[in-house]
C-alpha cells in the first residue's frame, strides 16, 4: 500500500512539475465511434485531468474544419496545427513509401495488419522526420475495408465494370486488377454518389459504413477485408521538438496508451459493424438488414493473386527502390513475399 501510495504520488508530482502547454489538435473523421468515445474524450479531457491542468487542447476532426481528411499532414508540416490524426491512404498520393504497412491484400486478418503495422513503425518514422518534417507518435487502424455495393454481389470477379470508391491507391489498383473503375469521392459524399447512382460500390470499415449511412443505398455487405484503414497520429516535428522533455514523455506515454485502445475498440468493432449493417444486434441503431455476402476460399486466393499481379507492382512503380528495401527489410518475414 505504500508503494501504491508513493506512485500515485509521484505520478500527480510528476503531472504538476509540467510546463503550461496548449496543443492545437485536428483529429481523425468526427463521425466515427473512435473519434466521439476515444479521441475527443481524451483531448478535450483526460490530457488535462492526467497533467493536473497544465496540458490543454484545442482539439476539431478534420471533416469539421472543411477538409478533406488528404490535406491534413501536409497543413500539419506547414505548422497549421500541433497534432494531428488521420488515415495513412489519403496521404499516399505524394508519398507512396506511406503506403506499405496497410496494401490492399497484404494482411489476411486483423492481428496480421496489427503485426505488420508494428514491424513498419521504424520505417515511417525515420521518413516522416528526414523528409516531411514530422515526427509519428504512435499508427492505429480502422475496422475491417470492406464492399458496401448498390447491386447483388458473390465474388471478387463481380467487380468488373463497376464504378468503386475507394481511399488510396493500393485499393484503386486493387478494384483495377479485376475491370472496376477506381473513383475518388471523398467521403462525406460517398452515400449521395450511390444514392445516385455515380457510385456501384464504396470501400470503408465495417462499423464507418454504418454510421454514414452507407446502408441507405448500397444493399450488399460484402465482407473479405482488403485492408484495414492505417491511421496515425502525428505532431510537427519543429513543434515537438521545441516542448520540454517532460511534456513530450508525457504526451508520447498518454498518446500509445489512446492508441492500444484504438487498436482495441477496432478489432471489437469488426464485428458489431457487420452486425449492424446486416440482421443485429446492434448497439448503435437499428440494424440496417444488408444483405450479407461472405467471400470463399477462391475470393481468398484471388486477394492475394491481385497483391502480387497488381497492387505491389503498382506501389513499387510509384515508390521505386526506398519502397521495395523498406518492404524486403521489414516485412517479409510476416507476410511471406519478398519484392524482386
Amino acid at each position: 500500500m505504500a508503494a501504491a501510495g508513493y506512485l500515485v504520488m509521484s505520478g500527480t508530482a510528476y503531472a504538476a512539475d509540467l510546463p503550461k502547454t496548449t496543443i492545437n489538435v485536428v483529429g481523425n473523421l468526427g463521425i466515427t465511434t473512435q473519434s466521439k468515445k476515444l479521441e475527443a474524450p481524451f483531448w478535450n479531457k483526460e490530457v488535462t485531468e492526467k497533467s493536473n491542468g497544465a496540458i490543454t487542447a484545442n482539439f476539431r476532426p478534420w471533416n469539421e474544419m472543411g477538409l478533406k481528411g488528404s490535406e491534413v499532414f501536409k497543413l500539419l508540416s506547414q505548422g497549421v496545427m500541433n497534432i494531428a490524426t488521420a488515415q495513412l491512404g489519403h496521404h499516399s498520393g505524394a508519398d507512396p513509401i506511406i503506403d506499405g504497412n496497410d496494401l490492399a491484400g497484404l494482411s489476411d486478418n486483423f492481428e496480421q495488419f496489427h503485426a505488420v503495422s508494428d514491424a513498419y513503425f521504424p520505417v515511417l518514422q525515420k521518413y516522416y522526420r528526414e523528409n516531411l518534417g514530422l515526427h509519428l507518435i504512435t499508427m492505429q487502424s480502422f475496422q475491417d475495408q470492406v464492399l458496401y455495393c448498390r447491386d447483388d454481389i458473390t465474388s471478387l470477379k463481380d467487380l468488373a465494370g463497376r464504378r468503386i470508391r475507394g481511399s488510396g491507391a493500393s485499393q484503386a489498383d486493387f478494384v483495377g486488377y479485376f475491370g472496376a473503375t477506381p473513383v475518388d469521392v471523398s467521403f462525406g459524399e460517398v452515400q449521395p454518389a450511390l444514392e445516385q447512382g455515380v457510385l456501384d460500390c464504396a470501400i470503408t470499415g465495417t462499423l464507418g459504413g454504418y454510421t454514414a449511412k452507407w446502408h441507405e443505398s448500397a444493399k450488399y455487405l460484402y465482407t473479405l477485408p482488403l485492408n484495414f484503414g492505417a491511421g496515425a497520429t502525428i505532431a510537427n516535428a519543429e513543434w515537438w521538438d521545441g516542448l520540454a522533455p517532460e511534456v513530450r514523455d508525457f504526451l508520447t506515454t498518454e498518446i500509445e496508451a489512446l492508441s492500444d485502445r484504438m487498436w482495441a475498440q477496432n478489432a471489437e468493432e469488426d464485428i458489431i459493424g457487420t452486425q449492424c449493417n446486416t440482421s443485429g444486434p446492434c448497439p448503435f441503431g437499428d440494424p440496417a438488414g444488408m444483405a450479407l455476402v461472405e467471400p470463399s476460399e477462391q475470393d481468398v486466393a484471388l486477394r492475394r493473386e491481385a497483391l502480387n499481379n497488381a497492387v505491389l507492382p503498382g506501389w513499387i512503380k510509384r515508390c521505386g527502390d526506398i519502397c521495395k528495401t523498406a518492404f524486403n527489410d521489414n516485412l517479409s518475414s510476416l507476410t511471406g513475399l519478398t519484392i524482386k
